[in-house]
Protein backbone atom coordinates (compact mmCIF):
# COMPACT_ATOMS: atom_id res chain seq x y z
CA UNK A 1 0.00 0.00 0.00
CA UNK A 2 1.02 3.70 -0.92
CA UNK A 3 2.22 5.69 2.02
CA UNK A 4 0.86 9.12 1.71
CA UNK A 5 1.70 10.84 4.76
CA UNK A 6 3.75 14.04 3.81
CA UNK A 7 6.79 14.50 2.93
CA UNK A 8 9.59 16.31 5.16
CA UNK A 9 9.52 19.38 2.48
CA UNK A 10 5.48 18.95 2.64
CA UNK A 11 5.32 19.24 6.51
CA UNK A 12 7.78 22.50 6.26
CA UNK A 13 5.74 24.20 3.63
CA UNK A 14 2.59 23.77 5.44
CA UNK A 15 4.02 24.92 8.71
CA UNK A 16 5.85 28.00 7.16
CA UNK A 17 2.47 29.00 4.86
CA UNK A 18 0.91 28.86 8.34
CA UNK A 19 3.58 30.52 10.61
CA UNK A 20 3.92 33.66 7.61
CA UNK A 21 0.12 33.69 6.80
CA UNK A 22 -1.42 34.40 10.19
CA UNK A 23 -2.07 38.44 10.70
CA UNK A 24 -0.60 39.95 13.06
CA UNK A 25 -3.23 39.19 15.94
CA UNK A 26 -2.95 35.80 15.06
CA UNK A 27 0.65 35.28 14.70
CA UNK A 28 1.71 33.87 17.99
CA UNK A 29 -0.76 30.99 17.79
CA UNK A 30 0.15 30.10 14.41
CA UNK A 31 3.87 29.89 15.05
CA UNK A 32 3.36 28.03 18.04
CA UNK A 33 1.14 25.16 15.82
CA UNK A 34 3.72 25.33 13.54
CA UNK A 35 6.41 24.75 15.60
CA UNK A 36 4.14 21.68 17.61
CA UNK A 37 3.53 20.50 13.78
CA UNK A 38 6.95 20.27 13.03
CA UNK A 39 7.76 18.90 16.80
CA UNK A 40 5.37 15.88 16.77
CA UNK A 41 7.38 14.45 13.18
CA UNK A 42 9.82 12.67 15.40
CA UNK A 43 10.27 9.77 12.79
CA UNK A 44 11.72 11.90 10.08
CA UNK A 45 13.35 14.75 11.90
CA UNK A 46 16.37 14.61 9.98
CA UNK A 47 14.28 15.23 7.28
CA UNK A 48 11.90 18.11 8.08
CA UNK A 49 15.77 19.85 9.33
CA UNK A 50 17.09 19.56 6.13
CA UNK A 51 13.85 20.91 4.26
CA UNK A 52 14.07 23.63 7.00
CA UNK A 53 17.82 24.44 5.93
CA UNK A 54 16.92 24.38 2.84
CA UNK A 55 13.83 27.00 2.79
CA UNK A 56 15.61 29.38 4.75
CA UNK A 57 18.69 29.70 2.18
CA UNK A 58 15.56 29.87 -0.15
CA UNK A 59 14.38 33.00 1.38
CA UNK A 60 17.39 34.33 1.83
CA UNK A 61 17.86 34.12 -2.09
CA UNK A 62 14.71 35.96 -2.41
CA UNK A 63 15.70 38.71 -0.04
CA UNK A 64 18.86 38.88 -2.01
CA UNK A 65 16.94 39.43 -4.86
CA UNK A 66 14.95 42.20 -2.93
CA UNK A 67 17.87 43.94 -2.00
CA UNK A 68 19.14 42.77 1.12
CA UNK A 69 22.24 41.98 1.76
CA UNK A 70 23.19 40.12 4.79
CA UNK A 71 24.37 42.56 7.49
CA UNK A 72 20.99 44.23 6.54
CA UNK A 73 19.33 40.46 7.36
CA UNK A 74 20.76 40.10 10.31
CA UNK A 75 20.20 43.62 11.72
CA UNK A 76 16.66 43.74 11.37
CA UNK A 77 17.07 40.22 13.75
CA UNK A 78 18.94 42.22 16.26
CA UNK A 79 16.31 44.69 15.98
CA UNK A 80 13.59 43.11 16.39
CA UNK A 81 14.09 39.64 18.12
CA UNK A 82 16.59 38.02 20.73
CA UNK A 83 19.49 36.31 20.89
CA UNK A 84 18.31 32.62 19.44
CA UNK A 85 16.58 33.87 16.76
CA UNK A 86 19.69 35.90 15.80
CA UNK A 87 22.33 32.82 16.62
CA UNK A 88 19.39 30.92 13.15
CA UNK A 89 19.85 34.40 10.87
CA UNK A 90 23.52 34.06 11.38
CA UNK A 91 23.52 30.20 10.87
CA UNK A 92 21.24 30.25 7.18
CA UNK A 93 23.53 33.16 6.17
CA UNK A 94 26.77 31.01 6.15
CA UNK A 95 24.74 28.11 4.86
CA UNK A 96 23.23 30.15 2.00
CA UNK A 97 26.21 31.37 1.24
CA UNK A 98 27.83 27.59 0.30
CA UNK A 99 25.88 27.99 -3.17
CA UNK A 100 28.39 30.81 -4.66
CA UNK A 101 31.83 30.66 -6.17
CA UNK A 102 33.86 33.33 -4.08
CA UNK A 103 34.55 34.97 -7.59
CA UNK A 104 30.75 35.66 -7.21
CA UNK A 105 30.83 38.06 -3.98
CA UNK A 106 32.02 41.37 -4.04
CA UNK A 107 33.80 42.80 -1.68
CA UNK A 108 31.60 44.18 0.85
CA UNK A 109 29.52 40.85 0.41
CA UNK A 110 32.13 38.81 1.76
CA UNK A 111 33.41 41.37 4.21
CA UNK A 112 29.66 41.68 5.66
CA UNK A 113 29.98 37.51 5.77
CA UNK A 114 33.30 37.62 7.92
CA UNK A 115 31.93 40.11 10.19
CA UNK A 116 28.62 38.52 10.84
CA UNK A 117 31.11 35.68 11.54
CA UNK A 118 29.08 33.71 9.39
CA UNK A 119 31.66 30.96 8.70
CA UNK A 120 30.41 28.30 5.98
CA UNK A 121 28.61 25.07 7.67
CA UNK A 122 30.43 22.29 7.38
CA UNK A 123 28.94 19.37 9.35
CA UNK A 124 25.84 17.45 8.22
CA UNK A 125 22.92 19.25 7.03
CA UNK A 126 20.49 17.84 8.96
CA UNK A 127 22.33 18.54 11.82
CA UNK A 128 22.45 22.61 12.04
CA UNK A 129 19.64 22.70 13.90
CA UNK A 130 20.21 20.79 16.84
CA UNK A 131 23.33 22.93 17.04
CA UNK A 132 22.31 26.32 17.35
CA UNK A 133 19.43 24.87 19.50
CA UNK A 134 22.24 22.87 22.05
CA UNK A 135 24.39 26.65 22.17
CA UNK A 136 21.27 28.38 23.44
CA UNK A 137 19.99 25.32 26.13
CA UNK A 138 16.80 25.20 23.55
CA UNK A 139 14.25 22.12 23.14
CA UNK A 140 13.02 21.36 20.30
CA UNK A 141 9.96 23.03 20.28
CA UNK A 142 11.62 26.32 21.21
CA UNK A 143 13.92 26.02 18.87
CA UNK A 144 11.43 25.38 16.36
CA UNK A 145 9.08 28.58 17.66
CA UNK A 146 12.32 30.79 17.43
CA UNK A 147 13.00 29.47 13.76
CA UNK A 148 9.58 29.75 12.79
CA UNK A 149 9.88 33.38 14.00
CA UNK A 150 12.58 34.35 12.12
CA UNK A 151 11.05 32.67 8.68
CA UNK A 152 7.85 35.14 9.22
CA UNK A 153 10.10 38.08 10.05
CA UNK A 154 12.51 37.47 6.78
CA UNK A 155 9.01 36.55 4.43
CA UNK A 156 6.84 40.08 5.87
CA UNK A 157 10.56 42.57 4.64
CA UNK A 158 9.77 44.62 1.92
CA UNK A 159 11.95 45.56 -1.30
CA UNK A 160 14.63 47.89 -0.83
CA UNK A 161 16.67 49.82 -3.23
CA UNK A 162 19.60 48.50 -5.17
CA UNK A 163 22.88 49.52 -4.07
CA UNK A 164 24.83 46.46 -5.44
CA UNK A 165 25.45 42.82 -7.75
CA UNK A 166 23.25 40.21 -6.20
CA UNK A 167 25.64 37.07 -5.87
CA UNK A 168 24.61 34.74 -8.92
CA UNK A 169 24.50 30.69 -7.99
CA UNK A 170 27.86 28.82 -9.71
CA UNK A 171 28.44 25.45 -9.88
CA UNK A 172 30.75 24.07 -6.60
CA UNK A 173 30.69 25.05 -3.45
CA UNK A 174 31.63 28.89 -2.51
CA UNK A 175 35.91 28.38 -1.30
CA UNK A 176 36.03 28.35 2.35
CA UNK A 177 37.67 31.85 3.58
CA UNK A 178 39.33 32.15 7.17
CA UNK A 179 37.86 35.32 8.91
CA UNK A 180 41.66 36.27 9.85
CA UNK A 181 42.11 36.38 6.15
CA UNK A 182 42.37 39.44 3.64
CA UNK A 183 39.00 40.36 2.14
CA UNK A 184 39.61 39.21 -1.33
CA UNK A 185 38.89 42.69 -3.57
CA UNK A 186 39.84 45.03 -0.51
CA UNK A 187 42.01 47.72 -1.56
CA UNK A 188 45.75 47.25 0.35
CA UNK A 189 45.77 50.87 1.46
CA UNK A 190 42.31 50.38 3.06
CA UNK A 191 43.95 47.21 4.89
CA UNK A 192 46.77 49.53 6.10
CA UNK A 193 44.37 51.61 7.36
CA UNK A 194 42.73 48.76 9.43
CA UNK A 195 46.01 48.08 10.85
CA UNK A 196 47.01 51.67 12.01
CA UNK A 197 43.73 51.41 13.79
CA UNK A 198 44.05 48.58 15.18
CA UNK A 199 47.23 49.33 16.69
CA UNK A 200 45.61 52.90 17.97
CA UNK A 201 43.20 50.76 19.50
CA UNK A 202 45.72 47.94 21.44
CA UNK A 203 48.35 50.94 22.54
CA UNK A 204 48.30 51.99 26.15
CA UNK A 205 50.32 55.38 25.41
CA UNK A 206 47.99 58.07 24.34
CA UNK A 207 50.90 59.17 22.15
CA UNK A 208 51.71 56.57 20.32
CA UNK A 209 47.68 56.13 19.50
CA UNK A 210 47.28 59.36 18.32
CA UNK A 211 50.75 59.01 16.05
CA UNK A 212 48.71 55.85 14.21
CA UNK A 213 45.20 57.61 14.17
CA UNK A 214 47.03 60.57 12.89
CA UNK A 215 48.69 58.49 10.03
CA UNK A 216 45.62 56.66 8.86
CA UNK A 217 43.66 60.23 8.81
CA UNK A 218 46.66 61.43 6.27
CA UNK A 219 45.98 57.87 4.20
CA UNK A 220 42.27 58.08 3.94
CA UNK A 221 42.39 61.77 3.04
CA UNK A 222 44.99 61.66 0.44
CA UNK A 223 43.76 58.30 -0.71
CA UNK A 224 40.65 59.66 -1.56
CA UNK A 225 41.72 62.74 -3.65
CA UNK A 226 44.13 60.71 -5.28
CA UNK A 227 41.70 58.28 -6.70
CA UNK A 228 39.96 61.09 -7.75
CA UNK A 229 42.52 62.33 -10.04
CA UNK A 230 43.64 59.26 -11.08
CA UNK A 231 39.71 58.65 -12.02
CA UNK A 232 39.36 62.17 -14.04
CA UNK A 233 42.99 61.65 -15.93
CA UNK A 234 41.90 58.00 -16.81
CA UNK A 235 38.69 58.63 -18.26
CA UNK A 236 37.11 56.36 -15.74
CA UNK A 237 33.38 56.46 -15.50
CA UNK A 238 32.57 54.49 -12.68
CA UNK A 239 29.78 56.07 -10.85
CA UNK A 240 29.28 56.11 -7.25
CA UNK A 241 28.07 53.57 -4.79
CA UNK A 242 26.06 53.17 -2.17
CA UNK A 243 26.22 51.11 1.54
CA UNK A 244 24.05 50.53 4.33
CA UNK A 245 25.13 51.75 7.89
CA UNK A 246 22.87 51.04 10.85
CA UNK A 247 21.07 53.28 12.80
CA UNK A 248 19.33 52.23 16.27
CA UNK A 249 17.61 53.45 18.88
CA UNK A 250 17.96 54.95 21.63
CA UNK A 251 18.32 58.57 20.21
CA UNK A 252 18.27 57.35 16.43
CA UNK A 253 17.56 60.61 14.49
CA UNK A 254 21.00 62.14 16.53
CA UNK A 255 22.85 59.36 15.41
CA UNK A 256 21.42 59.58 11.75
CA UNK A 257 22.39 63.45 12.15
CA UNK A 258 25.67 62.36 13.26
CA UNK A 259 26.08 60.01 10.18
CA UNK A 260 24.60 62.68 7.81
CA UNK A 261 27.65 65.07 8.79
CA UNK A 262 30.22 62.26 8.05
CA UNK A 263 29.12 61.79 4.88
CA UNK A 264 28.63 65.60 4.21
CA UNK A 265 32.35 66.17 4.72
CA UNK A 266 32.76 63.20 2.58
CA UNK A 267 31.13 64.14 -0.14
CA UNK A 268 28.60 61.79 -0.23
CA UNK A 269 25.05 61.76 1.26
CA UNK A 270 23.13 59.99 3.80
CA UNK A 271 19.79 58.67 3.30
CA UNK A 272 17.85 57.81 6.76
CA UNK A 273 15.24 54.68 6.58
CA UNK A 274 13.70 55.14 9.78
CA UNK A 275 11.69 51.90 9.52
CA UNK A 276 13.88 49.91 8.90
CA UNK A 277 17.04 51.32 10.84
CA UNK A 278 19.73 52.24 8.54
CA UNK A 279 20.77 55.01 6.21
CA UNK A 280 21.68 54.38 2.83
CA UNK A 281 25.11 56.29 2.14
CA UNK A 282 26.23 57.09 -1.33
CA UNK A 283 29.73 57.98 -2.86
CA UNK A 284 32.41 57.15 -4.45
CA UNK A 285 34.11 53.67 -3.23
CA UNK A 286 36.91 55.23 -0.70
CA UNK A 287 34.40 57.86 0.08
CA UNK A 288 32.27 55.50 1.56
CA UNK A 289 35.13 53.52 3.52
CA UNK A 290 36.04 56.81 4.88
CA UNK A 291 32.82 57.55 5.98
CA UNK A 292 32.32 54.14 7.88
CA UNK A 293 35.35 54.47 9.88
CA UNK A 294 35.12 57.52 10.84
CA UNK A 295 31.40 57.75 11.73
CA UNK A 296 32.33 54.59 13.62
CA UNK A 297 34.48 56.37 15.98
CA UNK A 298 32.57 59.17 16.04
CA UNK A 299 29.47 57.48 17.90
CA UNK A 300 31.54 55.12 20.33
CA UNK A 301 33.42 58.67 21.32
CA UNK A 302 29.87 60.49 21.72
CA UNK A 303 28.44 57.66 23.84
CA UNK A 304 31.20 57.26 25.88
CA UNK A 305 31.65 61.37 26.77
CA UNK A 306 27.74 61.51 26.97
CA UNK A 307 28.12 58.42 29.41
CA UNK A 308 30.88 60.84 31.13
CA UNK A 309 28.83 63.54 31.61
CA UNK A 310 25.82 61.52 33.30
CA UNK A 311 28.21 60.04 35.71
CA UNK A 312 29.67 63.43 37.19
CA UNK A 313 25.63 64.80 37.56
CA UNK A 314 23.26 61.90 38.63
CA UNK A 315 19.62 61.97 37.39
CA UNK A 316 20.56 63.42 33.85
CA UNK A 317 17.27 63.15 31.58
CA UNK A 318 16.08 61.99 27.88
CA UNK A 319 16.29 65.88 26.74
CA UNK A 320 20.00 65.97 28.08
CA UNK A 321 21.25 63.06 26.47
CA UNK A 322 18.75 64.33 22.93
CA UNK A 323 20.49 67.18 22.90
CA UNK A 324 23.89 66.35 24.21
CA UNK A 325 24.50 63.64 20.76
CA UNK A 326 22.44 66.93 18.90
CA UNK A 327 25.09 69.37 20.02
CA UNK A 328 27.83 66.66 19.30
CA UNK A 329 26.77 66.08 15.75
CA UNK A 330 26.26 69.77 14.57
CA UNK A 331 29.81 70.37 15.85
CA UNK A 332 31.41 67.92 14.25
CA UNK A 333 29.89 68.52 10.67
CA UNK A 334 31.55 72.01 11.92
CA UNK A 335 35.09 70.42 12.38
CA UNK A 336 34.96 68.34 9.53
CA UNK A 337 34.05 71.10 7.09
CA UNK A 338 37.06 72.71 8.22
CA UNK A 339 39.11 69.65 7.85
CA UNK A 340 38.44 68.93 4.58
CA UNK A 341 38.59 72.36 3.24
CA UNK A 342 41.97 72.44 4.80
CA UNK A 343 43.06 69.04 3.15
CA UNK A 344 41.76 69.89 0.08
CA UNK A 345 44.01 73.29 -0.26
CA UNK A 346 47.65 71.31 0.80
CA UNK A 347 46.59 68.66 -2.15
CA UNK A 348 46.42 71.87 -4.45
CA UNK A 349 49.46 73.20 -3.01
CA UNK A 350 51.46 69.97 -2.80
CA UNK A 351 50.37 68.70 -6.61
CA UNK A 352 50.76 72.28 -7.82
CA UNK A 353 48.11 71.48 -9.86
CA UNK A 354 44.52 73.66 -10.49
CA UNK A 355 42.45 70.63 -11.73
CA UNK A 356 41.37 68.69 -8.03
CA UNK A 357 38.70 71.30 -7.32
CA UNK A 358 36.75 71.11 -10.22
CA UNK A 359 37.35 67.43 -10.55
CA UNK A 360 36.29 66.93 -6.63
CA UNK A 361 33.16 69.01 -7.90
CA UNK A 362 32.33 66.77 -10.37
CA UNK A 363 32.14 63.80 -8.37
CA UNK A 364 30.15 65.95 -5.98
CA UNK A 365 27.57 66.50 -8.81
CA UNK A 366 27.96 62.66 -9.61
CA UNK A 367 26.99 61.67 -6.17
CA UNK A 368 23.71 63.94 -6.33
CA UNK A 369 22.50 62.40 -9.15
CA UNK A 370 22.68 58.89 -8.27
CA UNK A 371 21.44 59.71 -4.52
CA UNK A 372 18.46 61.16 -7.10
CA UNK A 373 17.97 58.13 -9.39
CA UNK A 374 17.83 55.96 -6.61
CA UNK A 375 15.81 57.93 -4.28
CA UNK A 376 13.66 60.21 -6.47
CA UNK A 377 11.36 60.77 -3.82
CA UNK A 378 13.60 61.75 -1.51
CA UNK A 379 12.34 64.63 0.80
CA UNK A 380 14.53 66.81 3.51
CA UNK A 381 13.78 65.68 7.15
CA UNK A 382 12.69 68.03 9.79
CA UNK A 383 15.43 69.51 12.64
CA UNK A 384 15.55 67.76 15.76
CA UNK A 385 14.63 69.67 18.57
CA UNK A 386 17.02 70.61 21.29
CA UNK A 387 15.60 71.25 24.99
CA UNK A 388 18.61 70.84 27.48
CA UNK A 389 21.10 73.63 27.35
CA UNK A 390 23.56 71.88 29.59
CA UNK A 391 23.39 68.81 27.20
CA UNK A 392 23.43 70.92 24.32
CA UNK A 393 26.83 72.92 25.67
CA UNK A 394 28.57 69.47 26.90
CA UNK A 395 27.80 67.56 23.27
CA UNK A 396 29.57 70.87 21.43
CA UNK A 397 32.19 70.16 24.49
CA UNK A 398 32.74 66.71 23.85
CA UNK A 399 32.42 67.35 19.76
CA UNK A 400 35.57 69.73 20.38
CA UNK A 401 37.72 66.68 22.18
CA UNK A 402 37.08 63.75 19.63
CA UNK A 403 39.35 62.73 17.72
CA UNK A 404 39.01 62.38 13.85
CA UNK A 405 39.30 59.08 12.06
CA UNK A 406 40.34 56.84 15.26
CA UNK A 407 37.57 53.76 15.65
CA UNK A 408 37.07 52.11 18.90
CA UNK A 409 35.16 49.27 17.78
CA UNK A 410 33.56 48.22 14.52
CA UNK A 411 29.53 48.49 15.90
CA UNK A 412 27.08 48.36 13.58
CA UNK A 413 27.62 46.82 10.35
CA UNK A 414 27.47 48.46 6.61
CA UNK A 415 25.18 47.23 4.17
Amino acid sequence: MRDHSPSPAELVASATALATGATPAQSERAVEDAASLLAAQTGVRAGVDRALLNHGETLLGTLWRNHWRPADAVRVVRRELGAAHLAFAVALVAAEARRYPQAALDRRWTEQLRELEATTWQGPEDAWLDEVADRHRLDRFSALTALLELVRLWSWLPRLTEIGPVPAVGSGSATVTALTAPVPGEPKLLARIRALLAKAESTDYAEEAEAFTAKAQELMARHSIDEALLAARSGDRTLPGAIRIGIDNPYESAKALLLDAVADANRARSVWDKANGFCTVVGFDADLDAVELLYTSLLVQAVTAMNGAQVQRRGRTKAFRQSFLVSYASRIRERLSTATAQAQKEAVAETGTSDLLPVLAARQEAVERHTTTLFPSLKKGRSIRVSDYDGWEQGRAAANRAQLHSPQGRGELRG
